[in-house]
């Protein structure tokens, strides 16, 4: 049974796992000042305070923040959790292979973290993320909308900045989603795709390109691939998925009700039940507040609904027995 929950403290973080993820994206919450104290947990000890000891170096030249290596126990009065431990994803190895290995270590960290009485958000970045956050749902008893993944939120930050290549325009004002599984299934939302409000393949054109079938196919297998083609290269990705952690939390704890990508539970939506994958959504301070509805293709919403079973297919494999 879980402890009482305790008096959240709103500026007060947790990154259990500080691998090169977990370590990048306090390192990028540091910078932001977003929270003022941050705790560092990891199986290895040593690790934990490695990392706490070399980011807080670099506290006096931004923003101030507490950061240290901790226990379970100092994460009760945390408004956020973000989860990043797990194995690593190999060379070769799609995130869908880490599940078996990346689940049983989900099972031995949700239980030490409800057991202090947490009551806060619970961000789960670690792969598959689709499938891990489903699992912390299941075991941790907290509210779904508590209960986010990260998602595609990176996805749709390769997408925009291809785009932005493509167009030779600034990626923020570029409005597009990658959708559905954080992985091979995952989808390129280009129906409802826009820049600054102009339909994409219009603006293509105002940019002089017009074989949009082609350079759309190009476009989303580029990001799709993209996290193969970094980890062939340098064995694993960290940066880009830090600055993801980093403005799902900001706006959270802002509570900006900003419209994000995250990974959680389907409830009806395209016909979609009891599976876990990304769709925009409002988020703030008490997590995901709502789906947003945009424009889908036909196609794009039969890939969204093998997408689904794809992981519906691995999720009926596992045993939650475990679960509150």
């Amino acid at each position: 049974m879980a402890k009482k929950a305790v008096t959240v403290n709103p500026r007060k973080a947790a990154m259990v796992g500080c691998g090169f993820v977990g370590s990048a994206s306090v390192f990028a919450l540091m910078q932001s000042g977003v929270f003022s104290e941050i705790v560092l947990i990891d199986a290895d000890k040593a690790k934990a305070e490695g990392e706490a000891m070399d980011i807080s170096h670099g506290v006096a030249y931004g923003k101030p923040c507490k950061i240290y290596a901790g226990e379970y126990s100092d994460l009760a009065d945390a408004s956020m959790v973000i989860i990043t431990a797990g194995a690593n994803q190999k060379p070769d190895e799609t995130r869908l292979d880490l599940v078996h290995k990346n689940v049983g270590i989900m099972k031995s960290i949700i239980p030490e973290i409800m057991n202090t009485g947490f009551a806060g958000i619970l961000l789960i970045v670690a792969n598959p993320v689709d499938i891990l956050t489903y699992v912390a749902q299941k075991l941790s008893g907290l509210p779904e909308s508590h209960v986010i993944g990260s998602g595609t939120v990176l996805d749709t930050a390769r997408f925009k900045t291809e785009l932005g290549e493509h167009l030779s325009v600034d990626s923020r004002s570029i409005h597009a989603f990658i959708i559905g599984e954080h992985g091979d299934s995952e989808i390129a939302a280009w129906a409802s795709a826009n820049v600054s409000g102009i339909e994409v393949n219009q603006f293509c054109e105002m940019r002089g390109h017009f074989e949009h079938d082609k350079s759309m196919r190009e476009i989303a297998d580029r990001v799709k691939n993209s996290a193969y083609e970094i980890i062939q290269r340098k064995r694993a990705t960290y940066y880009g998925i830090a600055m993801a952690v980093k403005r799902i939390c900001e706006v959270i704890v802002r509570d900006e009700k900003s419209i994000l990508p995250v990974s959680w539970m389907m409830h009806g939506e395209y016909g979609l039940e009891d599976v876990v994958l990304s769709f925009p959504a409002i988020v703030g301070k008490d997590g995901v507040e709502t789906t947003v509805p945009i424009d889908l293709s036909k196609q794009e919403v039969e890939k969204l609904i093998e997408s689904a079973k794809v992981l519906k297919g691995i999720l009926s494999e596992l045993d939650l027995g475990e679960k509150k």
